[in-house]
């Protein structure tokens, strides 16, 4: 008999606790003593900077969906996901909290993430179109999803001041990436502020005026340390409000899935009968 990936617990990244919860100042301090994703993603998943996300998160788990009353919700910052050698980064908002705040891993068990991994399996960037659920088998294929906030915000709005306190997080991750980093897709225009500072604090050379966030758009940043360069392309997110109105179509999310996927040096298939329309 198989087993149910979704009724396991979340598997958990901090089981190996690296030392006392983060406090709330910025900079988040021992950062730079990070030197895997492995290392990031456990002080991440300690984290509790935020009052507010930290209570939001934690009565939602407790309080669950009627849907997953018998689950067991993962409840903490969500750490990023995918290879730590991965050329391109797609960057959201922040966990759902009847999805990622529920599973553990990003985009997973929600809507959005029906349509974000439906479609990176389209293109041939991951190795099934479906992800449910830690330890569901699913793989990423030079790809790494992470947010700009990795707790589960109320209404799914973080505020500024929690957006640039969770920045250290995604500087480092982008630190630790850039040796094989070379294209970002950022979904939705939060993400896209919240982005463009964190790369310009991890060494790239963002253009000024800042470019304008809309679907489509690509900006090519320079290596301030000598390395090289960075393409950053816009996606509108793939919330509900978004995919169910035909603002952002599967056929759109693709396009901008290839474009980004080529810049970054990796290959991808083409459309076929068996893709969403």
């Amino acid at each position: 008999m198989s087993r149910d990936p979704e009724a396991a617990a979340p598997s958990d990244p901090a089981t190996a606790p690296s030392g006392p919860t983060t406090p709330s100042a910025l900079p988040l301090p021992g950062l730079g003593a990070l030197r895997d994703l492995a290392a990031l993603d456990r002080r991440i998943a300690d984290c509790r900077a935020c009052p507010r996300l930290v209570e939001w998160r934690e009565e939602v788990a407790r309080e669950k969906r009627a849907a997953f009353a018998d689950r067991t919700y993962w409840g903490r910052p969500v750490p990023g996901f995918g290879p730590d050698d991965a050329a391109l980064l797609l960057v959201g908002l922040a966990p759902a909290a009847h999805g990622g705040n529920r599973t553990g891993r990003m985009f997973t068990g929600d809507r959005s993430g029906d349509v974000l991994y439906r479609a990176l399996y389209d293109v041939g960037l991951a190795s099934q179109p479906t992800s449910v659920a830690v330890g569901d088998g699913l793989e990423l294929h030079g790809v790494r999803v992470t947010a700009p906030v990795h707790c589960a915000p109320p209404a799914n709005r973080p505020t500024p001041g929690e957006r640039d306190m969770c920045r250290a997080w995604l500087v480092r991750e982008l630190r630790l990436l850039r040796p094989t980093l070379r294209a970002v897709a950022v979904l939705g225009a939060f993400g896209w502020q919240a982005a463009l500072p964190a790369l310009a604090e991890a060494g790239w050379t963002v253009p000024r005026p800042r470019p304008a966030f809309g679907h489509g758009a690509r900006v090519s940043l320079r290596d301030g340390e000598g390395g090289d360069d960075l393409t950053v392309f816009g996606c509108f997110h793939v919330s509900q409000r978004n995919t169910f109105t035909g603002r952002l179509t599967p056929a759109m999310l693709r396009q901008v899935l290839r474009a980004a996927a080529g810049a970054a040096g990796l290959t991808t298939v083409g459309d076929g009968p068996g893709e969403r329309p």
